[in-house]
């Protein structure tokens, strides 16, 4: 398939094969929940699924962007340096989906290169940054493997190690060993290597990796394959080999020719100090008895004495020190030398390096500096005095200190001035030093403790030269004639060993650590420890003789088990099992990793592709313990959640719960959950002691029965089931395995001789839990008991395990066993046993006393008929009623009746959703998502509210939003112990609650469609309840979420084509139109009939007179409505408003139009420029002008009267009209009272507040109006506190010409001026005051526009402040617009608030452009927080960032939140910035690529928004944030105007992207195209 195919294919939306979903973050890392992001996949399938990468369009790593990935395109081989590079084009309007085949197993890089993006400047000449990429990340693909042409997924593998050496001959014995293993439903057999062993005879110290041991493979590699073929064939087995990469046999031939393999003093001079340390300890050793000390320990005190001689004879007598310091004298000297003969330097740097005032400085700075500028050597220990200083830079102290050798030539105060210093540095080396003997004895003497007087140590005896104080570090290479030809030094190799808590991810014999100095390595003599160095140029033998060997142990063995994982460099694994992987691509890793860190382990499995780590139920201590490491590897809990997307299962189709033969549609898509690290679970491995050593010999049986019942690959090892008494010592162990299961056939019945039959019976069951996905589980701890539960979430068949465990203590009594009650289930028990053997001393003495062969403690499984099974109707309970001693296990087989077709009630329950969704209206969608607590009850005379969650509080919404944006973090997380959850097993009540609300709206009138809603989901919701209540939260979770799919997808599809094709956030934002707009009994658009209206924001602003406010309707009207393309509800509301038109304003407070209140200068002129947007926007939007309204007052006449006044709508104006006596009665000037009043329509603020001047200035065309006790424009906050002194204070007054009225003013009279010019609008222009002379639109517009920079601008430059009108007095800021013209405080013009923006998006053609976009950038750095706008600047005196409404102290700034609008970050303003962003960015942009840089600036400033939405339970945006972004309590958490504007700025980026970019679009419509190139990287 060629490369654009490829890319065709990926984004193919009929392909059956399924999906899985991996989400990247903006920096590009897989986005699912989890820590470690550790992403595992099912094996490659025919045909293959795809893995789809999924990047935000507007992501900033598009930028130049390339996605890179070494995924093997379909045909080709995995090449670990081989990428592939799909293109990443940067798109507006969606997510951009990589769809990837997965053909290989193993594990995949992949990684994004991109050009960051630059900070917004309108400095052009700024460096661009340079092109960068981000980590590395990995997606790890399980292997495919299968026995006897089955698949056999991991966690169906039961696997059995055997210590080859010990098998007996080859091929009698082993036959007889492999039929037994396979009889007992084993179907891999893990062998320690099979290779030539060295002169230990250990299996993991290889004489020659590439030899197989001759004495049983005397044909090499010919007999390996036979062996392999009769195992599959013969026995059922498949095969694991140990691979051993980190060392060899401490006699490996070819170390003689290749000592550079090798640690050695050459290849690693850091080694010096512990070879002669190591060398000069042995030598000790040999003298111990003529130097008059003890050879053999009896006491501490022995060793005590040998530990002073240590510290005096070798450590001191070596100096050792001379290996940590700097020689003080030579270099002292050396230094001094240097001032004589003017070879002074200082070194280059910064102004760390001077040496002015030295005569002022400490002995430590000096030292210190030395240390910084002129020490050489300090990278790591080498040989004696390898730090050195460079004398000539330490020369230029003496010359600060003493001057030029010619003028004053002291050689000896130079040297001791020198000398001293030296001596400084010197000191934290002899510190280090210090501490590394003290650790050096500590290490000696508590090994020799272990191995010569400990009670549970070696016992090791005497002293000798065969067995010295210590074990040597190194291997000495015999002189012969093949060492001759190399250096000495390279003779001497390290020895491999292991460290406790060693940081798998560091070379302990590396350059930068001293483990082998400081004897902190317990060292394996027989084994040197391989060289690798970075890379196959560092060692290039050893890479290719190590790469062969890998390639030949995968030539035969279907999996690999990496010995001592930890210790081996990841770098070189990762080499290794690439090569494996070209010759078997299907190849396990099974890995000994025991890192002691959690990120350790994650980093290995995912660079690695490792299929499991190897864990030791043996390593339990206690039932508890047992429970745990089960619990953790026994799948995912019962009734879990599934995060796949179900979206794509519906169909109009109804489907019948109890028919499984449902019809197929197209795969869902998988979304990834971060995996748990998998495990090779051994109930013993061949290291562990055996029960019979760490426990009781009987916990044999319930041990091995947890152990197989989890979910996941487990083990066992020969001797297990025989019931061995102890670990088989691997080194020095002799006698050859026996075991009764080679001797005969394998039954299931009790027999004598240990565990065999019933082992084949748990392996039989393991088999089956794995192949047919049993995934999930219950696990209970009880006291001694443990039960275990695994079911088949498809079936819900399930087997379940009761255990009791055996440890020392335990008796033979058989505790009380609480019964257990399966609901809805049926149980059918397969049998109890319990195991009966003998552990005592003698019976271990006797069976050691085989000197020949191995043999097992005498016992018997024997059957009980102790447990029992009650099956009723609704339930099973399952019982003890006689002896179930320690060593017990019983087994049942499980089913739910009810269930046995979940396959079908899972696709019933997911289906049919769309046909019943598919007359909703969006008000009945308002219904069904949402409503909150207020709105809610409003309909039900205050008794229903939204569902109350004990233990948690009341959701949301009554509607499905307040549901799913409870359980999309559950189901996302998996969190079954949620109270939701909780509260949905305990009783039907969730169900009957959005059955029943449902049912009750269906009734009101007009809301009769949302009847087939309630239908659909009542029948879901009966079938659900028909099972066991464990299962309800996972399927009421399925039926609420295709119900919110069908129900936002229904409200998308009614919505324009901007949002249907927009990305998810858009979606999201556009959602919000239906939140916001919905029926309410107690408010509404008229008096007397009720309409949808607009609420400000959820829940503050839900019903009655708070529900609808003109200025918020206006900010909100065109994003929510007119951006959705909801244009009938939009002409209700300026009809609406446009009937209550007084004073020549629209009421801020509506009240249903019955009592209206006009206090908001600013509500006029959004509403003006609202009809100016609906005209344009709406399809023959002019119409809307020849509308007729009836009038709520008089035309032209202030009188107040009430809404049932016979004079109340008496008369009628059309659209037009409204717009002209708008702008007459401001044009003529207004002065007036508000009607009412009072503290009975305001009870803050002070009576002048309540008196209203509005006028326009004829010199400069601008409104002004307003006083300082009232506060006519947005920002709106009355001072209340009477204890702070603040009551009937605005916070922000903001009279005079606010910049956003004079912005919107002048764009209605350039609109109203071409509207008249084309016959559109009858009115040319406005009288001036009552009587004046005639001003047209035009001439009135030209005025602003002539004044408008000489009234606003703020010059950057104070030289230009003559030309407008400033005070520099009061100046805080340049370079900016200001917020107010002559208000009643100067400084207030002056200060930075974000409303210059709102002026800069509707009358762009008053700002000079370059002005206007410095303007911004100043904004940009100064008020922008993570989500909203701050609305003071930080630099001015009265910012406070954090609105607290109910701080009741006596600042007055601050009390009863005063400062609403004084520094809080609210969310509105971040769209009109934006906005006026993109469009003055885009005017100096000249090249495509320029003005998308233009668009990206603008989405990166979105990502605090889209975090809000998606995360906020009320899946809207707030009004407002704190500081930086802090979450305000009283912020309301969904407000109309912050979404709305966000609609708009995408609505503007969409029309110009069009224009700007073309086809090139980054913000194109059509489906994203992605070009893929294969590349190597």
């Amino acid at each position: 398939m060629s490369s654009a195919a490829t890319v065709a294919a990926a984004h193919s939306t009929s392909s059956p094969h399924p999906t899985y979903l991996l989400p990247l973050t903006d920096p590009g890392a897989p986005d699912i929940p989890g820590g470690y992001a550790y992403v595992y996949l099912p094996p490659p399938s025919d045909p293959a699924y795809s893995l789809r990468f999924s990047i935000q369009g507007t992501s900033s790593i598009c930028r130049n962007g390339s996605f890179w990935t070494n995924i093997p395109a379909p045909g080709e081989q995995f090449e670990r340096t081989k990428f592939r590079e799909y293109k990443l084009k940067p798109n507006f309007n969606r997510s951009i989906d990589i769809d990837v085949p997965i053909t290989h197993a193993g594990a995949f890089a992949f990684f994004i290169t991109y050009t960051p993006l630059p900070k917004f400047s309108t400095n052009t000449s700024s460096q661009a940054p340079r092109p960068t990429r981000t980590p590395t990340h990995y997606v790890d693909v399980s292997p495919r493997l299968s026995l006897r042409g089955v698949d056999m997924p991991l966690d169906s593998l039961s696997i059995f190690s055997i210590l080859s050496k010990f098998m007996g001959k080859n091929p009698d014995d082993w036959n007889k060993h492999l039929n037994g293993i396979g009889a007992r439903g084993y179907n891999m057999v893990h062998f320690t290597p099979l290779m030539q062993r060295g002169n230990s005879n250990s299996p993991y110290s290889l004489y020659h990796q590439l030899t197989f041991d001759k004495e049983h493979f005397p044909n090499g590699g010919e007999d390996i394959a036979n062996l392999m073929s009769r195992m599959e064939r013969d026995y059922g087995l498949l095969a694991m080999t140990d691979v051993v990469l980190n060392h060899t046999a401490n006699n490996s031939s070819w170390l003689e020719d290749h000592p550079e393999s090798g640690y050695n003093l050459e290849t690693a001079p850091w080694l010096e100090a512990p070879y002669e340390l190591d060398t000069r300890l042995l030598a000790f050793s040999d003298q111990l008895a003529s130097l008059g000390l003890p050879t053999t320990l009896n006491t501490e005190a022995d060793l005590s004495r040998i530990m002073e001689a240590v510290k005096s004879r070798v450590i001191a007598e070596m100096r050792l020190w001379e290996y940590y310091v700097v020689d003080a004298q030579r270099d002292a000297m050396d230094s001094v030398t240097a001032w004589r003969e003017g070879n002074a330097t200082l070194p280059t740097g910064g102004s760390g390096a001077s040496v002015e005032g030295v005569a002022q400085w400490s002995l430590k700075h000096k030292a210190d500096w030395v240390i910084d500028n002129a020490l050489q050597g300090n990278d790591r220990l080498g040989e004696r005095f390898r730090r050195r200083v460079m004398c000539q830079i330490s020369a230029s102290l003496i010359v600060a200190q003493f001057g030029q050798f010619s003028k004053c030539p002291d050689e000896h105060g130079a040297y001791n001035f020198i000398h001293d210093i030296l001596n400084e540095v010197n000191l934290q080396y002899y510190r280090d030093y210090d501490a590394d003997v003290s650790v050096i004895v500590d290490q000696i003497y508590g090994r020799a403790k272990y191995q010569r007087l400990d009670g549970h140590g070696l016992k090791l005896g005497p002293i000798t030269k065969e067995s010295p104080l210590i074990e040597s570090y190194f291997t000495r290479l015999p002189l012969n004639e093949t060492t001759k030809k190399h250096n000495p030094r390279s003779l001497a190799l390290v020895n491999n060993g292991w460290i406790w808590a060693a940081d798998a991810m560091k070379d302990n014999a590396g350059s930068s650590s001293r483990a082998y100095l400081r004897r902190e390595v317990i060292p394996w003599g027989d084994c040197v420890k391989l060289r690798y160095g970075t890379g196959p140029k560092d060692s290039p033998f050893l890479w290719d003789f190590m790469g062969q060997y890998a390639r030949l142990m995968a030539k035969y063995f279907h999996a690999f088990r990496i010995d001592n994982c930890h210790s081996t460099p990841i770098h070189v694994a990762e080499y290794m099992l690439d090569q494996a992987r070209k010759v078997r691509p299907n190849i396990a890793i099974m890995a000994e990793l025991f890192s002691g860190s959690e990120p350790t382990d994650y980093a290995f499995v995912k660079r690695l592709g490792l299929s499991a780590l190897i864990r030791e139920a043996m390593q339990c201590w206690s039932v508890a313990e047992i429970s745990k490491l089960v619990h953790i590897n026994s799948g995912i809990p019962l009734g879990s959640f599934y995060a796949n997307d179900i979206s794509n299962l519906d169909t109009a189709d109804e489907v019948s719960p109890a028919s499984p033969q449902s019809p197929v549609h197209e795969s869902p898509v998988h979304r990834i959950r971060q995996s748990q690290v998998h495990a090779l679970l051994y109930d013993c491995t061949h290291d562990n002691e055996t029960p019979a050593q760490r426990r009781d010999v009987r916990d044999t049986l319930p041990n091995a029965a947890l152990v197989a019942f989890c979910a996941c690959a487990t083990g066992s090892v020969m001797g297990y089931d025989e019931l061995y008494p102890s670990l088989i010592d691997l080194v020095g162990e002799r006698r050859l395995y026996t075991s009764p299961y080679s001797e005969g056939t394998v039954t299931t019945q009790t027999e004598k001789g240990g565990v065999g039959g019933i082992m084949k019976q748990l392996n039989h069951i393991h088999t089956i839990l794995g192949q047919q996905g049993y995934e999930e589980s219950f696990v209970d701890h009880r006291d001694q008991y443990i039960t275990m539960h695994r079911v088949d979430p498809q079936s819900r068949r399930g087997f379940f395990l009761i255990a009791h465990s055996a440890y020392p203590g335990f008796g033979d009594s058989t505790p009380y066993f609480e019964p257990v009650h399966l609901a809805g289930s049926i149980a059918r028990i397969l049998g109890a046993w319990s195991l009966k053997a003998d552990g005592s001393e003698a019976a271990k003495n006797k069976v050691q006393e085989d000197k020949t062969c191995l043999r097992g403690l005498p016992g018997q499984v024997e059957e009980l008929h102790s447990v029992g099974v009650d099956n009723a109707i609704d339930e099973s309970v399952i019982s003890i009623k006689g002896q179930f001693p320690p060593g017990s296990i019983a087994i049942f087989e499980t089913s739910l009746p009810a269930a046995e077709h979940s396959e079908g009630l899972d696709r019933f329950v997911t289906t049919g959703a769309r046909a019943a969704f598919k007359d909703q209206k969006l008000r009945d969608l308002n219904f069904i998502l949402y409503r909150c607590d207020a709105e809610e009850r409003e309909l039900n005379d205050g008794k229903d509210g939204c569902y109350n969650v004990p233990d948690h509080g009341p959701l949301v919404y009554a509607g499905l939003q307040g549901w799913w944006s409870e359980l999309k973090d559950i189901v996302r997380n998996n969190n079954l112990g949620h109270p939701l959850c909780q509260n949905i097993r305990g009783g039907p009540w969730a169900m009957e609650y959005c059955v029943h609300r449902l049912e009750k709206i269906s009734k009101l009138a007009g809301y009769d469609r949302v009847k087939s809603v309630a239908d659909w989901l009542r029948k879901r919701f009966h079938a659900v309840q028909k099972l066991p209540s464990y299962l309800w939260p996972r399927y009421f979770t399925m039926v609420v979420q295709t119900a919110y799919n069908a129900a936002r997808d229904r409200a998308v599809e009614q919505m324009s084509d901007g949002i249907q094709t927009g990305p998810q956030f858009l979606k999201d934002l556009a959602l919000v139109s239906v939140q916001m707009s919905g029926i309410s009994s107690s408010a509404s658009l008229y008096p007397q009939h009720v309409v949808p209206c607009l609420a400000a924001g959820l829940p503050h602003f839900a019903v009655s007179w708070m529900r609808c406010w003109g200025r918020d309707v206006f900010i909100s009207l065109r994003g929510l409505l007119l951006g959705t393309g909801r244009f009938a509800n939009a002409r209700e509301h300026i009809l609406a408003f446009g009937g209550v038109l007084k004073h020549g304003m629209i009421p801020n407070l509506l009240s249903s139009g019955k009592i209206t209140r006009y206090n908001s200068r600013d509500s006029i002129w959004f509403y003006l420029q609202c009809i100016q947007d609906y005209t344009k926007m709406a399809p023959n939007g002019m119409l809307l002008l020849q509308d007729s309204v009836k009038r709520r007052y008089l035309p032209y006449d202030d009188t107040w009267f009430p809404w049932d006044d016979p004079r109340a709508y008496s008369r009628t104006s059309t659209i037009e009209e409204i717009i002209h006596e708008a702008m007459q009665r401001h044009a003529s000037g207004m002065s007036f009272r508000e009607a009412n009043a009072g503290p009975a329509i305001d009870s803050q603020m002070r009576d002048q507040g309540f008196n209203l001047d509005i006028h326009v200035d004829w010199e400069t065309g601008m409104v002004f109006g307003g006083n300082q006790f009232n506060c006519g424009t947005w920002m709106d906050k009355m001072g209340e506190s009477e204890k702070a002194g603040s009551k009937g204070i605005p916070g922000t007054p903001r009279d005079g010409a606010s910049v956003e009225i004079t912005g919107l003013l002048y764009s209605t009279l350039t609109w109203l001026s071409e509207l008249h010019d084309r016959g559109q609008f009858k009115q040319g222009g406005v009288t001036k005051g009552a009587t004046g002379p005639f001003v047209s639109y035009k001439d009135w517009a030209a005025m602003i526009k002539a004044n408008f920079e000489r009234c606003y601008y703020i010059p950057l430059d104070s030289s230009l402040d003559a030309k407008f009108d400033v005070n520099p007095k009061v100046i805080n800021r340049r370079g900016i617009y200001k917020d107010l013209y002559r208000s009643g405080k100067e400084f207030e013009d002056y200060q930075l608030r974000p409303n210059y923006p709102i002026a800069m998006t509707v009358a762009p053609q008053l700002f000079d452009p370059e002005r206007a976009l410095h303007a911004l950038s100043v904004m940009d750095s100064a008020l922008l927080g993570p989500t909203g706008m701050a609305t003071l600047d930080p630099s001015d005196w009265g910012y406070r960032p954090n609105y607290i409404n109910s701080d009741d102290s006596s600042d007055f700034a601050v009390a009863k939140g005063r400062n609403y609008h004084s520094g809080p970050e609210w969310i509105w303003p971040r769209g009109f910035f934006l906005r006026a962003m993109l469009k003055f960015d885009l005017m100096r942009r000249k090249t495509s690529e320029e003005k998308l840089e233009a668009y990206q600036q603008v989405t990166t400033r979105l990502l605090g928004c889209v975090d809000m939405i998606q995360s906020s339970p009320w899946a809207g945006l707030a009004e407002l944030t704190n500081y930086k972004g802090s979450f305000c309590g009283d912020s309301c958490p969904s407000q109309a105007w912050s979404a709305s504007c966000m609609i708009d700025l995408f609505h503007d980026a969409q029309q110009m992207s069009a224009h700007d970019l073309g086809s090139e679009s980054g913000v194109e419509t059509g489906p994203t195209k992605l070009a893929d190139s294969t590349v190597g990287h």
